[in-house]
């Protein structure tokens, strides 16, 4: 990979990420529980668990650096290949995943809606209230995630109408339960796949995974939101945790 700075504009502001850098100091190393944290105020977050598939896993990156440096554990178990509670692979995926929950103990559970999460809407929202049930029966709260816009290929072009209703389903679900709730990032990707902004490769050429700079995009967004829920959890500031050295990671292709 190319070492040179990239512009994570947008949500994020000018910040920039040494593409290859290793140099950076660690969050584990410099950064706690954020100054001016009031627990009181409301309620904060202890541990965040992360599923989904590999455009997920990709985005876990910048995620951990970020939840680290805001003082909140995270644990992410996004897969290549899968990682979705409905359509193809799921059934495997379901004789785990309770138990990754339950071990996992989280007191917020993120699910990004995968590309692979096909199916009638019947068996979508099986699926979707299925994970609701499991990750509440733990005492935790469920966070959906829109996916980003993608450019289908052979592979998911017979799949995008099935895909493009998850939103609408997973909303559904969410709204049936006091414990979830619905987040679309579309405010971060658009409606549509767009390579680049601001001069700078945003999204995979591959037309399905992020760049580092989306990532970075991405985890700012969502640590905003999180903020806005829980008003006991104070987000690190994006300089605490966007130049510790993930971005070189051999996951980012295609950038």
């Amino acid at each position: 990979m190319i070492n040179r700075p990239i512009l994570i504009a947008g949500l994020v502001g000018p910040l920039l990420l040494s593409v290859g850098c290793s140099g950076g100091s660690s969050a584990s190393e410099d950064a706690g529980a954020p100054e001016g944290a009031d627990a009181s105020a409301g309620p904060g977050l202890s541990e965040v668990l992360l599923l989904g598939d590999s455009v997920a896993a990709g985005q876990a990156l910048p995620m951990a650096e970020a939840f680290d440096a805001s003082g909140v554990e995270f644990v992410s178990e996004a897969s290549d290949g899968g990682g979705n509670v409905v359509g193809p692979f799921s059934e495997k995926n379901w004789e785990e995943l309770p138990d990754r929950i339950a071990d996992a103990d989280p007191d917020l559970v993120v699910y990004q809606v995968t590309t692979y999460d096909w199916g009638t809407a019947d068996e979508q929202r099986e699926g979707y209230g299925k994970l609701l049930t499991t990750v509440t029966d733990q005492g935790a709260d469920l966070v959906f995630v829109t996916m980003p816009p993608i450019k289908p290929d052979d592979f998911y072009r017979p799949h995008m109408d099935q895909l493009e209703r998850t939103s609408e389903i997973a909303g559904q679900v969410a709204d049936s339960s006091g414990d979830a709730r619905l987040l679309d990032a579309g405010e971060v990707w658009g409606d549509e796949y767009q390579r680049a902004r601001d001069g700078e490769p945003d999204r995979s050429e591959d037309g399905i995974h992020t760049c580092p700079q989306g990532a970075a995009r991405f985890t700012q967004w969502l640590l905003e939101e999180l903020s806005d829920a829980y008003p006991g959890f104070t987000p690190a500031e994006p300089d605490e945790w966007a130049d510790t050295g993930w971005s070189a990671d051999e996951r980012f292709k295609g950038c």
